[in-house]
């Protein structure tokens, strides 16, 4: 049987660790800043992502891009190369256009490989939540999983990967289009911060607003618990975080939070890589967890 290989991009936030731990590689999309085009590097240092974020603080403007068509040929020939498999797990299509040029490229390279399976599986999620994905997929490929059954397991996530972000303004999803939201009931109000979740079409919606930082992350961990209390049994128990360069004291005060509604569960922490920066802002922080169906309404 051909080894299965495991493939995303720049959206979904994995660590270095994270990604050779789990045999992942991923595809890179593009930041722009002053004219000036860079590869979305996931393997950032803590210097580089305070630099980042710092910049967007003091009001410069930084867009992105989609993964470009010869970056999908980069890495899916790199693996096809190999004799192997490839399953690639995108961003959501509400969030980025990748998977559609990626569909576009895999049927180019089924024609060279005809003995190749190449699969595209929009993830509907972002950041970890689409890491996640990527990497119990990739779980599932090394305990021995078909193409079918890697497939399979990856829609299943789809259906119960949960996200609880909260950021301290819309401004930048709005400004980068990534939010669903109602400017009427979600207006910029001194102290009050919005939390959002990925909505069952791959839509990062806002569902309520609390007063305060710490009512964010009270809201974000209840909220959390109640998703993940739903999960199958012997699911993947794990709590990610993602933040956008947040201060230490807060991600300790966020995980104390956490454990008070979950007990001691493992809890890994990362940064927002700069693809999501960008769209998120400064100071954002999500929490991701498996749990039941996903909701479009808490």
């Amino acid at each position: 049987m051909r080894r299965i290989q495991i493939i995303t991009d720049s959206c979904s936030d994995l660590t270095p660790e994270l990604l050779e731990k789990y045999g992942v590689d991923y595809a890179r999309m593009n930041t722009v800043h002053n004219g000036d085009v860079k590869q979305a590097d996931l393997s950032w240092t803590a210097d580089e992502a305070h630099t980042f974020y710092e910049m967007m603080r003091n009001g410069e403007r930084i867009t992105t891009t989609q993964v470009p068509p010869e970056e999908f040929d980069r890495v899916f020939r790199k693996h096809l190369e190999l004799g192997e498999d490839v399953v690639y797990i995108s961003c959501s299509n509400r969030q980025s256009g990748s998977i559609f040029t990626a569909e576009k490229q895999a049927e180019s390279l089924r024609k060279e490989y005809p003995d190749a399976d190449i699969r595209c599986i929009d993830s509907l999620h972002a950041s970890t939540g689409e890491g996640m994905i990527a990497i119990l997929a990739a779980e599932c490929a090394a305990k021995g999983g078909t193409m079918d059954q890697v497939e399979s397991r990856a829609r299943e996530l789809i259906r119960t990967t949960h996200e609880f972000c909260t950021v301290h303004s819309l401004d930048y999803l709005k400004r980068a289009g990534r939010v669903k939201a109602s400017a009427a009931f979600f207006g910029n109000l001194m102290g009050v911060k919005p939390v959002i979740i990925a909505n069952t079409e791959g839509e990062q919606t806002p569902v309520t607003k609390v007063k305060g930082r710490l009512n964010s992350f009270r809201t974000v961990a209840a909220l959390l618990k109640d998703a993940m209390s739903g999960a199958a049994e012997g699911e993947h128990g794990t709590v990610y975080i993602a933040h956008a360069d947040c201060s230490e004291s807060e991600l300790e005060q966020l995980c104390e939070l956490i454990r008070g509604e979950l007990g001691q569960v493992e809890i890994l922490k990362g940064y927002m890589g700069p693809i999501i920066g960008a769209s998120v802002g400064p100071d954002a922080v999500a929490v991701f967890g498996i749990g039941g169906p996903v909701r479009d309404q808490i």
